[in-house]
């Protein structure tokens, strides 16, 4: 660790690469596919737990009831990114195929992903009761808001249904691991004191959401059906995208008067675009279509928005850190002064 340090190298960086080499070169199939999708999962779990039981009921009942933030959010999730993405019908057909534009346009109308949203969120020292919040909102949103933009939007088959499983699973693998951390806060208190525990847990997550992406990726060939200048393309879009609202999302934080910690809320859960959502929608929505060019553009965006995102978080991480430092240090100077 000392050594990446002397060399400014970021070890959750080089976690995350290491997660999309493995990806590529040892993909998950079959059963191991079915054991990675699990322990996802439950990573997933033991990480909503976590953030219950490190959460006072006070400061939860607060990310619940900040809603100039998550109407933010929500703000940028299902208007400022859909305006995006068609305003990008301009770059067909001299960038852009219309399957893949197709794809860019679908990607600007999910949700937010929450995983990955709260993970950074914490990394960066953010507030983490309310990344909770409108992340998990905008998922639930996005559910019903989703399909509905791409009918009203997209040419789809007509036959986009809203799945009662989906609320399901985010209430199954999000809310409940949350209030069940709630309601056990006392007893993991010793286990909470440990803040490598919390870290390996956000990191871990993380690390598991990479290399499943990836992995699903190289199983089902979608990066050997487009040309390399059109993958370019692709790319140089996606990231044009993850700019300006990453750019939208700091300018509007400041302007509302968020604080840091509700500014970094704002920034990583209204700039993410959620993989785990829009690959079970696409298979619905587009049935009959060019399913894989059409998702491509989304996991493009959602590798990038991880790697940026996770650079980020890291730098903040290091700068709360640091102020820490100096607040601690200044204060033993008062007293000693005292």
């Amino acid at each position: 660790m000392q050594l990446l340090a002397k060399f400014r190298i970021d070890a959750f960086m080089l976690g995350l690469l290491a997660a999309v080499l493995v990806g590529a070169v040892l993909p998950a199939r079959g059963e191991a596919a079915d054991v990675l999708s699990w322990a996802t999962k439950i990573a997933i779990g033991i990480l909503f737990l976590l953030y219950g039981a490190r959460l006072k009921p006070r400061e939860a009942l607060d990310g619940l009831k900040h809603w100039r933030l998550h109407s933010s959010v929500l703000a940028v999730t299902f208007i400022v990114f859909p305006l995006i993405g068609l305003a990008l019908r301009l770059l067909v057909p001299s960038v852009l195929t219309d399957d893949l534009y197709t794809g860019v346009l679908y990607l600007c109308l999910l949700p937010s992903t929450v995983q990955s949203s709260i993970a950074f969120t914490s990394i960066a020292k953010g507030n983490v009761a309310g990344a909770v919040v409108s992340a998990s909102l905008s998922n639930l949103i996005g559910v019903f808001a989703t399909p509905l933009l791409v009918m009203l939007l997209m040419d789809t088959t007509g036959q986009a249904t809203v799945s009662v499983g989906s609320i399901v699973a985010i209430v199954l693998q999000l809310l409940l691991p949350f209030l069940a951390g709630q309601l056990l806060r006392n007893q993991l208190q010793v286990l909470m004191r440990h803040a490598t525990v919390t870290k390996v847990v956000d990191r871990g997550s993380v690390y598991l959401v990479v290399y499943a992406a990836f992995s699903d990726s190289m199983v089902e060939h979608i990066w050997g059906g487009i040309s390399p200048l059109s993958l370019l393309a692709v790319v140089v879009v996606c990231i044009a995208v993850l700019t300006v609202v990453l750019s939208l999302t700091t300018l509007a934080s400041k302007l509302l008067g968020f604080d840091r910690g509700d500014r970094i809320v704002m920034i990583f859960c209204g700039s993410k675009k959620s993989l785990a959502s829009g690959l079970p929608m696409a298979t619905v929505l587009f049935a009959g279509h060019a399913i894989g060019l059409i998702v491509l553009p989304l996991m493009i965006f959602h590798q990038i928005q991880l790697f940026v995102c996770a650079w980020l978080a890291g730098r903040w991480e290091r700068r709360a850190e640091a102020a820490a430092a100096d607040a601690a240090q200044q204060d033993a100077v008062t007293t000693e002064a005292a």
